[in-house]
């Protein structure tokens, strides 16, 4: 008897339906075919073992399993469940044979028959939404993640026997459901650190803003416990909300990488990693013999945090410049190439030279001649020229850090934020993929960051003084642009000009000297 069963294999971020075709016929042996991976080819252990915990076997007749198309590698093991129910109604054992079509069925099992969670069944609850499939049978961790998909029924099942009293008994497996938007709106604002308990340090807080505002990269150099890192946290609270479109992405990424939790359903905050310096290049993009994301699409709709950026690889470090202008990268392989999305913001941190303490007011640099330079050496040119905001940070003086009060909240400095990003919205509106003003390309560059004569001759000086590339000119004048947008100014002034530029005040030619 040949039964068709139903799931799907993840490439990339997208799900790719299977068809698992089992024919059961007289003779004795087991066939598994169509590009299965060890972990595939091992699931007759696994079936073998949990049929029996219930009275079930896999039959001793001549088996043929064929996971099509046969042209797609598949991999893990979340064909387990599929691939049972397939065997057991096959061979006649249970029922439902009529019905089990209108169902995609996922999930890895163990041997005493419970069923264990799976990666990337969100985008799978996508493609059955899509298909007109009427549900997905699924492990119950899973449950919540999927059922943000609306429109589908989402069976949540904590063991084999559940399913298979469903599909043979009629015994309903009850569904999970998720109100979306009350999911998202309780948690759209829960932010653990916040920039009022960030004394002092107005400079840099105003640059973050800035950054936040118009989505620009950052680094921050400064001694040893200046507070750059506890800055760069903060930076999640005052970014604009997720979108349900940005959190739907976002969750879809963090489901095939397998980051979610059995409670979580829906990722309503902005993603902040921040991965060891030792992290390698791999680990950082994406890839593998499986292609995964990595860092920069974990953090994608957020913010990449990269502590002690002198002390990372710099191969490590080079593979970032090509994500950072097309906010998507692409893993190739010999038969096929994914594409990550990998939209983020890039903040940096670093000490100034190798001691730490070069223009620390506290304690002198020991420091010999000529290794500030060479410690910001480490980090090449063509990746600071993308980093639009270069920030000193220095540390807070005793009294200071005695007697000042704490800064604004962040829901204030958010709001600002929010209106210049809404201008920003208004600007880009009939600009596909340009929803910020770091993501303004060459064609649209001169028309929204023009500038007067004035300005003009203000850049020159200030190209001429910093050695500053056309790269470096363009980030300035995007950075202006964001500035004005916080004062709801419509055109660039030499004040906005001004400010931007002292955020370049840390590049090569004038760093150290």
């Amino acid at each position: 008897m040949l039964i068709r069963t139903y799931s799907c294999a993840i490439v990339g971020v997208a799900a790719i339906p299977i068809t698992i075709e089992v024919n059961v016929d007289i003779g004795v042996n087991y066939f598994l075919v169509g590009l299965p991976d060890s972990a595939i080819k091992e699931s007759q252990y696994r079936i073998d073992t949990a049929l029996k915990n219930y009275n079930y076997k896999i039959p001793g007749r001549k088996i043929v399993i064929n996971l099509a198309p046969a042209d797609i590698r598949k991999e893990g093991a979340s064909f387990d469940l599929s691939i049972a129910i397939g065997i057991l109604i096959a061979s006649e054992q249970i029922k439902g044979a009529e019905w089990i079509e209108d169902y995609y069925i996922t999930g890895e099992l163990s041997l005493d028959g419970s069923l264990q969670p799976v990666k990337g069944v969100l985008p799978m609850a996508i493609e059955a939404h899509r298909r007109g499939k009427k549900g997905i049978i699924l492990p119950i961790q899973n449950a919540r993640e999927a059922a943000i998909v609306q429109g589908l029924d989402v069976l949540g099942a904590e063991n084999i026997k559940q399913v298979i009293d469903f599909f043979n008994e009629g015994i309903p497996i009850p569904p999970t459901h998720v109100d979306v938007q009350a999911e998202f709106q309780k948690s759209l604002n829960n932010y653990e650190f916040d920039f009022s308990d960030v004394k002092g340090q107005e400079n840099i807080k105003r640059a973050l803003e800035i950054a936040a505002a118009g989505g620009h990269n950052a680094i921050l150099i400064g001694p040893p416990g200046s507070g750059k890192s506890m800055l760069a946290k903060r930076l999640p609270s005052i970014l604009p909300p997720l979108t349900l479109e940005e959190a739907l992405e976002t969750t879809k990424i963090h489901s095939v990488a397998g980051k979610m939790s059995r409670y979580s359903s829906i990722i309503c905050v902005r993603p902040f990693r921040s991965p060891h310096h030792t992290i390698s290049d791999v680990a950082l993009v994406g890839g593998g013999s499986h292609p995964q994301p990595g860092e920069i699409s974990l953090a994608h709709n957020g913010v990449l945090f990269l502590d002690e950026l002198t002390e990372m690889n710099r191969s490590t470090l080079e593979v970032l410049r090509q994500p950072l202008e097309d906010r998507c990268i692409t893993i190739s392989r010999s038969k096929y190439s994914v594409d990550f999305p990998a939209s983020f913001m890039l903040i940096a941190a670093m000490n100034p030279c190798p001691c730490g303490n070069y223009n620390n007011p506290k304690i002198p640099c020991t420091c010999a001649p000529g290794m500030v330079q060479k410690y910001l050496g480490k980090i090449s040119g063509p990746l600071l020229d993308r980093i639009d905001l270069h920030v000193e940070v220095k540390p807070l003086s005793n009294d200071d850090l005695l007697t000042k009060a704490n800064g604004e909240q962040s829901a204030i400095v958010r709001e600002r934020v929010v209106r210049a990003r809404a201008i920003q919205a208004e600007r880009y509106q009939n600009c596909p993929d340009i929803h910020c003003n770091a993501q303004v390309n060459t064609k649209l560059f001169h028309q929204y960051c023009a500038i007067d004569e004035g300005c003009k001759t203000l850049m020159k000086q200030a190209m001429d003084r910093l050695g500053l590339s056309a790269r470096a000119y363009d980030r300035i004048l995007k950075v202006a642009r964001t500035i004005a947008d916080l004062n709801a100014s419509p055109n660039i002034t030499a004040e906005h000009l001004s400010e931007a530029i002292n955020f370049r005040s840390l590049d090569r030619d004038s760093w150290g000297r």
